[in-house]
């Protein structure tokens, strides 16, 4: 006499359903989480050296060409993108600025991508220059903030969240030696990419990176 192994149809549909979701699963690319001993040592402060897990970037108040204040509420639930800049900068900047542009033009109608440009010289960049300079490069309100605000918050800004600025003094006026990176931050306050913004080859990494983010979370 035969004996028959009778496994009901809707098993097999709900195994083949598991190995599909399973496959899917670890097949999505996914970024690192960078903490600060990832980094140049030179763009970390010193009592951040050894930090190997749980870096997010802190609260902060900035003002934006508006004048509004903004802070971490703007871009809760936002993936986003930030460099370090000033407006009289003949070199690296508008190389950096003209590509945000272009990161503006990519993600336009998509309101989960914003961008945030920090000034390291903000006694010089007041509020109306900041905004003949936001004008000049077309920034989008509640899209793309370029800031001013206290020095030294800026510089620890740098110096212990994004990890973009040489040690080099203690927020004067002119000892501010910025990277050209774009910092690439989740929704989660943590830093998920770092970027040459002088590069058209990095910016294209940075927008396949955003539309992975985009998915995952």
């Amino acid at each position: 006499m035969k004996i028959y192994s009778v496994v009901p149809i809707y098993m097999f549909y709900l195994i083949f359903c598991g190995i599909v979701v399973s496959c899917n699963t670890s097949s999505k690319e996914q970024l690192p989480i960078y903490n600060p001993i990832d980094f140049n040592p030179l763009l970390v402060d010193s009592s951040m050296h050894s930090q190997r897990k749980n870096h997010m970037v802190s609260d902060f108040s900035l003002i934006n060409q508006y004048g509004d204040t903004i802070t971490q509420h703007d871009y809760q639930n936002k993936i986003y993108v930030t460099d370090f800049i000033f407006t009289r900068c003949p070199s690296i900047c508008p190389i950096m600025t003209n590509h945000i542009q272009r990161l503006q033009k990519v993600f336009n109608n998509d309101e989960e991508v914003a961008f945030l440009s920090i000034s390291v010289t903000p006694k010089m960049d007041s509020v109306p220059i900041l905004k003949e300079y936001a004008d000049r490069n077309n920034a989008i309100r509640n899209k793309w903030n370029i800031t001013t605000g206290d020095k030294k918050h800026i510089y620890n800004l740098a110096r212990k969240s994004y990890f973009a600025a040489v040690d080099e003094g203690d927020g004067g006026l002119q000892d501010f030696i910025h990277t050209p990176n774009f910092i690439l931050v989740d929704t989660k306050k943590q830093i998920r990419g770092v970027y040459d913004g002088t590069k058209t080859s990095e910016v294209d990494r940075l927008i396949k990176d955003i539309n992975i983010l985009r998915t995952n979370f």
